[in-house]
């Protein structure tokens, strides 16, 4: 096989992974270092894991997604990763058990509001249990504070996203805190991102 085809399907491609993949990556030059292992759920179309894989060789990266995005992102992954982003993975966040054991930097872009509550509280367990002593989590996206929006484009995207499926919206920023915490993730950061999204930044804590 060549080119960007795998089985004749073309990658995806995203305008919001391509407008933010550098304001992400000029956040992570300032958590990531050489040797770790990064998880990113939910990586779509691939960009993201092809951008920061060049970006980051000396760290590994593990793609992974749900079963309808793996055709498009194998396929970019085939044509465009540096040999340090590993072949993706199925990864859907109501497993049971997931594919990786445990990470060092688990990252996520894009993804909690189109997840039901019942999947943001299952991602939110999900990177308890894989995350290591002293791992970070680092979610990227709009949310809320306070119950309110922080934007009139934030809720007019809210609106959007709940007229496709119902379960989907922009979750509130102390509600998934408190699902962090539950996991023993404490905030270290969070990052005011272009076009009214935020970066934020947890660290697993050790056990009592």
């Amino acid at each position: 096989m060549q080119g960007s085809q795998i089985n004749n399907v073309e990658p995806g491609f995203s305008s919001a992974a391509e407008r933010n993949k550098q304001p992400i990556l000029d956040v992570l030059r300032d958590y990531l270092k050489d040797g770790q292992q990064v998880l990113e759920v939910g990586s779509g179309t691939g960009q993201h894991a092809v951008f920061l894989g060049h970006a980051f060789p000396a760290v590994r990266w593990q793609p992974t997604d749900t079963l309808d995005y793996l055709p498009g992102l194998h396929a970019r992954l085939a044509a465009e990763a540096t040999p340090n982003v590993a072949p993706a993975l199925l990864l859907d966040v109501r497993m049971p058990e997931w594919p990786v054991s445990a990470c060092d930097v688990l990252f996520s872009a894009n993804t909690l509001q189109f997840m039901s509550i019942e999947c943001v509280e299952k991602f939110f367990r999900g990177a308890g249990a894989v995350s290591t002593q002293s791992a970070l989590l680092i979610v990227y996206g709009p949310f809320n504070y306070g119950g309110e929006f922080t934007s009139p484009g934030n809720a007019a995207f809210d609106q959007r996203l709940k007229s496709d499926d119902p379960l989907r919206g922009i979750r509130d920023f102390e509600w998934v805190d408190g699902l962090a915490r539950a996991q023993r993730l404490a905030l270290l950061q969070d990052v005011a991102m272009p076009a009214n999204n935020r970066m934020l930044i947890w660290c697993k804590a050790a056990a009592d």
